[in-house]
């Protein structure tokens, strides 16, 4: 800072004052120019963690895709848990970026703004402690003017009444009037050094205490000023890397936990899961038998060989073309194949089977999602008609429910095949069937009572001298499940929206506008079970009804 002791007049404590100045607002500047440095560091710590969260978010798997199913895999699950990390390190930057705006940009912001206030409060005080010496030195030179003028004029009155007294000629009335002018001129320079001599004294005073008080005290206070920016500069950058650092160990997790991920992939579990995927299920062929060609004799083909042609019945009435399956590495006519997979390896097929219904199943339970809600706003509609007619959700909601009856029939197909292929048989219980059960054990019935044991090339074929009486006797099995059934309670009445006619086995035909007695509630699948009489009873859509529970079953429930 300037040295406040320097000699000088008023002028170079005004150059001082304008050097201060200028440094100061360099000094506001350099602050400001700092912390843009902080907002610009701030936007680029945001763009960056925008975009590591936009590339962990753009090579995560995509659901119901092929990505999905390879996440079994121990390299995959490694890359999965390293998009996972760059999320979480770019969640650090967000931080790093909040901080530093919190911590620094918006301190900084307020402290600028103090900082140009108080600058300008010291300097206002300085000019106005300058512009008080100055008006006290004009004073001292007005009265030094002043009394210099008096004097002089004093001087020349005192000549004027010393010639005409030693002029005889004239008279003594103009020589006493002489004498009085100078008498009087005499008189006022005596008042202007005597006030001249006391704004001398006020000046001296007034200038020793702004060299030695005011401007002393209004450069201290601007030093101090200075300081503190300093200080408050030299914090600002310790906190600037204090915010990085407080993360630090944070990201050192996010780095250990990308480590981790790479240690924990496994090559030979990996390739076992390959191994798994693609095992056709086939046994190894056996030896190729050796013909003898030397000698007349009745030419045989192994069981084992890798054309294995099983000539019977049933393929020789269609041509004689055989049906065994091919191997892997014979080449396999192009097209999308057969809808039940048939052209596919026992354990591919099954595979195929089971994703299927998977998938089948997913549709299924969107629709039925979509059906709650259309049954949900027909019910808003019925409590609330300003809102909309109830009928109009009808359409939709029959639509629905054939979507649904679809879905399940083809469900069912699927599920025949892979109990065929599994080799199990339908799980039989003691409760009636509801109507999509009955379709899919009567087709599964059949078809495991025509189905023979499996050939060894892996295809089925039908046993063509199965005993009448045994078919008879499997029927008659699977029709014993639907007797001796237990007579189940009414749970509450429904009546009738539509009629339906009850053409499928197991269900009830309906008119519009009957009441029925609910002895089962719709378990999801679109049916509900209800009795005319004790002795007439079957599955209608529940969509065709309006269900009316008993309280004491289920709190007085009712939906539609």
């Amino acid at each position: 800072m300037v040295d406040v002791k320097m000699g000088g007049c008023w002028s170079n404590t005004k150059d001082q004052f304008d050097n201060l100045e200028k440094h100061t607002q360099w000094g506001v500047e350099f602050v400001e120019r700092y912390n843009k440095f902080v907002k610009d560091r701030t936007e680029i710590e945001i763009s960056y963690a925008k975009q590591l969260r936009n590339l962990s978010k753009k090579y995560q798997p995509k659901k119901n895709s092929r990505e999905e199913e390879e996440q079994r895999y121990t390299s995959c699950q490694a890359f999965l848990a390293i998009l996972n990390e760059m999320n979480d390190y770019a969640g650090q930057h967000e931080v790093i970026a909040e901080n530093m705006s919190g911590l620094i940009f918006a301190e900084l912001s307020r402290y600028i703004q103090e900082l140009k206030q108080e600058r300008k409060l010291h300097f206002q005080e300085g000019r106005r402690a300058q512009q008080h010496i100055e008006s006290c030195w004009k004073q001292l030179e007005n009265s030094k003017r002043r009394f210099e003028r008096d004097c002089k004029e004093a001087e020349r009155a005192q000549q004027h009444f010393e010639k005409m007294d030693n002029d005889l000629n004239v008279t003594k009335a103009d020589v006493e009037k002489a004498r009085q002018q100078a008498h009087n001129r005499h008189h006022v320079a005596s008042e202007s050094k005597t006030e001249y001599s006391n704004v001398l004294q006020n000046f001296n005073k007034e200038q020793h205490e702004h060299y030695y008080t005011n401007i002393p005290n209004i450069f201290q206070r601007i030093q101090d000023l200075d300081e503190r920016r300093i200080v408050k500069i030299g914090e600002s950058m310790k906190t600037f890397s204090e915010v990085d650092r407080q993360v630090i160990p944070i990201i050192g997790k996010c780095l250990d936990g990308i480590t981790k991920a790479a240690e924990s992939i496994d090559e030979k579990h990996d390739t076992q899961l390959v191994i798994e995927a693609f095992k056709s299920g086939f046994e190894q062929p056996g030896d190729v038998e050796f013909e003898d060609f030397s000698q007349p004799m009745k030419r045989t083909v192994s069981e084992s060989s890798l054309s294995n042609s099983r000539s019977d019945g049933k393929q020789e009435s269609k041509g004689g073309k055989s049906k065994g399956k091919l191997w892997p590495f014979i080449k396999k006519n192009k097209g999308s194949g057969p809808e039940d997979f048939s052209n596919l390896p026992p354990e591919q097929r099954r595979k195929k089977l089971q994703q299927k219904i998977d998938e089948i199943n997913k549709d299924i339970q969107k629709e039925s999602d979509q059906k709650d809600g259309l049954m949900k706003m027909k019910d808003a509609y019925i409590k609330n008609p300003q809102l909309g007619r109830p009928e109009t959700v009808d359409p939709k909601l029959a639509e629905s429910e054939q979507t649904i009856e679809k879905l399940r029939q083809e469900s069912q197909k699927f599920e025949a095949w892979l109990a065929e292929v599994e080799g199990r048989l339908p799980v039989r219980t003691d409760q009636p069937r509801r109507p999509s059960e009955m379709h899919e054990l009567q087709s599964t019935a059949v078809n495991n009572c025509a189905q023979d044991r499996e050939s060894p090339d892996g295809s089925y074929t039908e046993e063509q001298n199965q005993d009448p009486e045994l078919k008879v006797a499997a029927q008659c099995e699977f029709d014993d499940d639907f007797d001796d059934e237990e007579v189940l309670a009414a749970i509450g009445t429904c009546k009738a929206m539509y009629p339906f006619e009850g053409q499928n086995e197991g269900t009830i035909a309906m008119a519009e506008g009957e009441t029925l007695s609910v002895i089962e509630e719709d378990k999801g699948d679109g049916w509900t079970r209800v009795r005319r009489n004790e002795d007439e009873e079957g599955y209608v859509p529940t969509s065709y009804v309006e269900v009316y529970l008993d309280r004491n079953t289920k709190g007085a429930m009712t939906y539609i």
